[in-house]
């Protein structure tokens, strides 16, 4: 397991029901680097069932996952305990980080015996992506994860090894603060690499030291529109409906222009 520590090219024009594109700086590049949840991971039956479970037994209120993207939209929130505390605060019932943490995590991993909704965890990404990615780029992870999170769900995924380095929660400090980009790169130039995340705070991270960004986010998603012009606005290159979705915009071995252009949605 790993250790912590523009080609130009002019859009052929759209006629299907993909949407527009326009063309923007466009560089190769050639670290490329993801957050785990909502990209590589789905999430909305695990931390997001988890998040909803603990704001409800805290307040007894019943909340949504329409409500809980409005919070997850603002920035510091890519922290489940953040956002949970303040979450359950605003509707009446102060709560620490602390209380909010220890309360989270006895929905997520489980307790007295009753198993989690880690158990309900999804990798979206196949262990023959990520190898094909690796062959043509070096690959890292900034995941707001703690160690433990991300070993249980990786930790024997064969895919693992492809990664050059990990950084999660434990290792850095919290998005939206750059400094898990900065280790990744060790001094190299921001503009080679490549951000992809799902989260308001991973766009602020990497727009913070100048790190291309890609945001994940489907069209249906509660607070699409909302979503994507912020993310718009933080200087996203592309907006994805699934990591997978990357190779429409990034060149094969053998591809040297015709798809290789950084494009926003």
């Amino acid at each position: 397991m790993p250790t912590k520590p523009p080609l130009k090219h002019k859009p052929t024009p759209q006629k299907s029901k993909t949407p527009a594109f326009r063309k923007t700086r466009a560089t190769l590049p050639k670290i490329l680097i993801f957050d785990v949840d909502g990209v590589l991971v789905d999430v909305r039956g695990t931390y997001w069932k988890s998040a909803l479970e603990t704001v409800r037994s805290l307040t007894g209120k019943r909340v949504t996952y329409a409500e809980l993207h409005k919070w997850k939209s603002k920035p510091g929130f890519n922290d489940d305990w953040s956002m949970v505390s303040a979450w359950v605060t605003a509707l009446g019932k102060p709560v620490s980080y602390e209380e909010a943490r220890y309360a989270f995590e006895k929905f997520y991993w489980g307790t007295d015996g009753k198993p989690g909704n880690v158990r309900n965890e999804r990798i979206l990404v196949s262990p023959l992506q990520i190898e094909k990615w690796a062959q043509r780029f070096e690959l890292n992870l900034f995941t707001g994860r703690t160690r433990q999170e991300f070993s249980y769900t990786f930790e024997r995924w064969p895919a693992t090894k492809c990664f050059r380095t990990i950084i999660t929660m434990d290792d850095a400090p919290k998005k939206p603060q750059p400094e898990g980009l900065q280790i990744i790169l060790g001094g190299r130039d921001p503009a080679t690499a490549l951000y992809v995340g799902d989260n308001i705070d991973d766009a602020l991270a990497a727009r913070e030291i100048g790190v291309p960004f890609l945001a994940i986010i489907a069209r249906g998603e509660d607070r699409y529109r909302e979503r994507a012009a912020r993310f718009r606005e933080l200087g996203a290159l592309a907006l994805l409906p699934r990591a997978t979705d990357l190779d429409s915009l990034l060149p094969g071995p053998k591809d040297n222009s015709s798809r290789s252009a950084a494009l926003l949605r």
